[in-house]
């Protein structure tokens, strides 16, 4: 019986590296949890570590016995950030499993595009409280709560400006209708919202629970112009790259509700700052931002009360995600059957 070498330095719970373990007799797990936080702490930006590692206690260990860890590894369960240069000492690694959705998470170090098959958890876990923060953001906007924080801060109420507007029967244009997106169609559909959405690859017939139309992304103008709410929920490459432009902006209704919960880089700052200073938008809910993982937001938007930005948190909730660490699990079993895994990022496409 050969044995598999899963190296664990994502920091799961004991009983979910339990769950792991159970899973069959060939699998040897190694316990690396929190063992490379102080490597990662001198490798990436300041700002990622105090947002993502803050003053968490770690085992102490030397370069040399992390790489002694990592040569050992077949398989390693991650999670960001992770060691830059992970894929060079680790000569007999065949699979990499990312516990975050986003795949532009791996940009930054050797993994990416290399010959190591790498998973996420895309399209598992958190859809539903993500999906939950859009409608929040929608809901806050749509009733101007955004103009209380001003009138408490003036401890004056200015009632002809909250100007509110019913959710039920306005149109919501889902960009991404992947697990996020889906979710966040689902449960505007709940609130009476027809739901309109764009998917990378779109076939004759195609309609997703709580969509009442789907299109490609060459048809997004056209949905823009008939919503008045939109979700950005797509994964970042190098096609949505700015994919939320000058153009796109012209595109919109006056008065619509722009929510992103996917990447900053999707949106063009500057044209997005445009828009609100031409009155174009009547809110902003920003879960990400241009840079977020190195530097504060842009002082225009953090200044703006029309602009609601939150730290990366939309997936947060106080339920436990335990099917992520399920994804990983079933794509272990399919792992030593010899099977097909599962959210294999695609290196061309981008995820």
């Amino acid at each position: 019986m050969q044995t598999v070498n899963v190296l664990v330095i994502q920091p799961i719970v004991d009983e979910e590296l339990a769950q792991i373990a159970r899973l069959d007799a060939r699998l040897r797990i190694i316990d690396a949890r929190g063992w490379f936080d102080d490597e990662i702490r001198q490798t990436w930006p300041q700002w990622t570590v105090e947002r993502y590692l803050g003053k968490r206690p770690c085992p102490t260990s030397t370069r040399a016995e992390r790489d002694r860890l990592l040569a050992q590894a077949e398989v390693i369960l991650g999670g960001w950030p992770f060691p830059l240069d992970l894929r060079a000492r680790a000569p007999r690694l065949r699979w990499f499993h990312q516990r975050p959705a986003g795949a532009s998470n791996l940009l930054r170090g050797d993994l990416w595009g290399s010959d190591v098959c790498v998973t996420t958890s895309r399209g598992h876990g958190n859809t539903r409280p993500m999906a939950e923060y859009v409608l929040a953001c929608f809901l806050h906007f749509a009733r101007g709560l955004h103009r209380a924080h001003r009138d408490r801060q003036r401890q004056h109420f200015e009632h002809g400006t909250y100007r509110p507007i019913q959710v039920e029967g306005k149109t919501v244009c889902v960009i991404g209708a992947g697990g996020i997106g889906q979710a966040v169609g689902s449960l505007c559909a709940g609130a009476g919202m027809r739901v309109v959405g764009t998917r990378r690859h779109v076939s004759a017939g195609d309609l997703l629970s709580g969509f009442s139309r789907l299109e490609s992304p060459a048809h997004l103008h056209t949905l823009l112009g008939e919503s008045d709410f939109v979700a950005v929920c797509c994964q970042w490459t190098p096609e949505t790259t700015g994919l939320i432009g000058r153009e796109a902006f012209a595109a919109m209704r006056s008065g619509t509700v722009l929510v992103n919960v996917a990447r900053g880089e999707i949106i063009d700052e500057e044209a997005l700052i445009a828009a609100l200073a031409a009155g174009k938008l009547r809110g902003v809910g920003l879960d990400v931002y241009l840079g977020e993982f190195e530097h504060a937001p842009d002082r225009r938007l953090w200044q703006d009360e029309r602009v609601l930005i939150t730290p990366h948190v939309s997936g947060g909730t106080d339920v436990a995600q335990h099917r992520v660490v399920e994804v990983f699990a079933d794509n272990l079993r399919a792992y030593l059957d010899g099977r097909p895994l599962a959210n294999v990022i695609d290196w061309a496409r981008g995820y």
